[in-house]
């Protein structure tokens, strides 16, 4: 373990830039199927309430539609589940909702029960990585439920439509599985080699620390290509794909730990023939890949942390979120806007890890609501000229909300304002200019109060947590270096991926602490010496791992190349 004491390269207090916040990234890979899923669970509902003559209740079937957004990363088992307790959390949240609407109409009570219904929804979606889009989508629907008069014998109904809406949302969601079924497992194994193969072909060309943020994102990759393995059955029909997508996860894993000696090329072709639904391409040394899974099995016999234990950390980021959305509700008010719900979403939508990330996305959500505002005066008199062009409007607004959003966060705000906005006429057209006003200084408000709760928050543990991650890092690094001397390749291979999902969540802690304001001093020092270390012994691990007998051929290979 690093005995270096604690030592800081950052100061208490951070610069808060607007350095690249608006800047356009590439689109995600599958940018379209959350887009189309949108579509798919919204406009069914919509349509047959439109028909019917019932757009005022479109608000409860989009509680359940909008589950569809959800799980597209995941395994089909493993999103069954998910969507299935999304479509419930999303159920629960609204018949609180509901609930407290029918027994009162104080505005302050109500924008305290949805203050703190954000704050518990931010919680659990972190706490179980759900997302995205997390807790937002949560927080929209049950405050604007709030803010509906409603009595308590409507509330049956009203949740009958949520849960019908939400199993057609679940089987949106599910429809891929069967032309596709492998499809997030092998996208998830792609981007593993893809990483792995940006920091192999940027290796030697300087310092290694210039090449830190490759590495880390090829770790962090490569960790969530096992995440999503793992969570496949080990058995039957699927246990063959798996076993094989596990074998190219693991050569992207040894590229990251022996760059010099790996062909990018060779890994980009290999992700490149995940892509369609082709025979998955093997690596041509399966047999000495045996010895590397059996620290799989170990992996299968790990539970993750009880809830309540991955809760206890986010209690910072809780608290700033009941205050903020409070707060930003409770100013909304005092300025006569009669829907403070939306200065208190916008504040919900702004907690991210750090004080950083949440400045940031409070300059995105600033512009991007500013601007839709702006999209919802052109679109607004299209929309006007009947209910089916107000529907249309919504579902192609929610397309580009969904297909702009992984570009970056404001571009999709320019599409979720204004269909936000037209929802709220599904009930009977409104005053467009009074619309854009409370909107405007809605956001802007939400935006404010909700930044300066994140700055009266302060993480005061995210210290603390960078030790606890340096620990770990440095247990693990000790376990694996024992074991490189012992004839136990399983029980290698486990502790070698032990070391790489310390050092994942080390830099991912590491990061998130250097993002609070006035945090105390970080022991940079530790970090650096933990990860350089931690990251020879990984490299080491591969070497003695390419030496060793090829039971298959009874001869040794001293090439390590993927």
């Amino acid at each position: 373990m690093s005995s270096a004491s604690p030592t800081s390269g950052t100061s208490p207090v951070r610069r808060l830039s607007l350095a690249g916040v608006l800047r356009l990234r590439r689109p995600s890979e599958i940018w379209f199927k959350p887009a189309l899923s949108s579509v798919a669970a919204v406009a069914p509902p919509n349509l047959l309430l439109l028909a019917l003559g019932r757009l005022d209740l479109a608000m409860y079937t989009m509680a359940g539609s909008l589950c569809a957004l959800y799980a597209h990363n995941r395994p089909y088992a493993a999103r069954a589940r998910t969507l299935a307790w999304v479509v419930l959390g999303m159920i629960g949240g609204l018949a609180v909702a509901l609930v407290t609407a029918s027994l009162t109409r104080d505005a302050v009570v109500l924008v305290t029960v949805g203050a703190l219904l954000a704050a518990v929804q931010k919680a659990l979606c972190d706490a179980t990585r759900v997302g995205p889009p997390g807790n937002v989508v949560l927080t929209f629907i049950s405050s604007a439920a709030l803010f509906v008069p409603q009595s308590l014998g409507q509330i049956p109904g009203h949740l009958a439509l949520a849960a019908a809406a939400g199993v057609w949302a679940w089987l949106v969601g599910m429809a891929p599985a069967p032309i596709r079924p492998h499809g997030p497992e092998r996208r998830a194994t792609a981007q593993a080699l893809n990483a792995a193969a940006a920091y192999a072909a940027a290796h030697g060309t300087g310092a290694d620390e210039d090449h830190a943020p490759a590495r880390a994102a090829g770790y962090a990759a490569v960790q969530a290509a096992w995440q999503t393995l793992l969570a496949l059955p080990a058995t039957g029909a699927r246990a063959t794909t798996r076993q094989a997508l596990e074998r190219l996860v693991v050569r992207a894993e040894v590229a990251l730990a022996a760059p010099a000696d790996t062909d990018p090329e060779r890994l980009r072709a290999w992700a490149h023939a995940l892509r369609g639904a082709g025979r998955i391409p093997r690596t041509g040394d399966a047999p000495a890949d045996t010895d590397e899974l059996l620290g799989v099995d170990a992996e299968l016999a790990a539970r993750p942390a009880p809830l309540w234990r991955r809760l206890g950390p986010l209690a910072p980021i809780a608290a700033r979120t009941a205050l903020g959305c409070a707060l930003a509700g409770y100013a909304s008010l005092a300025l006569g806007i009669g829907r403070p719900y939306w200065a208190l979403v916008t504040a919900a939508a702004l907690y991210q890890a750090n004080l950083t990330l949440t400045w940031s996305r409070a300059v995105q959500r600033v512009v991007g609501n500013l601007a839709g505002v702006l999209l919802f005066a052109a679109i607004a008199p299209l929309a006007h000229l009947g209910q089916a062009l107000l529907v249309l409007c919504c579902l192609a607004l929610n397309f580009g909300a969904e297909a702009l959003i992984t570009r970056n966060y404001w571009l999709g705000s320019v599409c979720v304002t204004p269909m936000a906005l037209l929802v709220t006429e599904f009930a009977g057209y409104q005053a467009t200019g009074d619309l854009m006003t409370e909107r405007a200084v809605d956001t802007v408000v939400g935006a404010l109060v909700g930044f300066l709760a994140a700055v009266v928050v302060t993480n005061r543990r995210a210290g603390n947590r960078v030790e606890q991650a340096v620990t770990a890092a440095d247990r693990a690094r000790e376990r694996a270096a024992r074991l490189l001397a012992e004839p136990a390749p399983g029980a290698l291979e486990a502790a070698r991926r032990g070391l790489a999902v310390a050092l994942t969540d080390l830099r991912a802690t590491a990061d998130g602490a250097a993002g609070e304001w006035w945090g105390r001093a970080l022991p940079q020092e530790r970090v650096v010496l933990a990860e350089r270390s931690g990251h020879r012994t990984l490299a080491e691990a591969v070497r003695r791992q390419a030496v060793r007998p090829d039971r298959g051929a009874g001869t040794r290979t001293e090439d390590v190349r993927p």
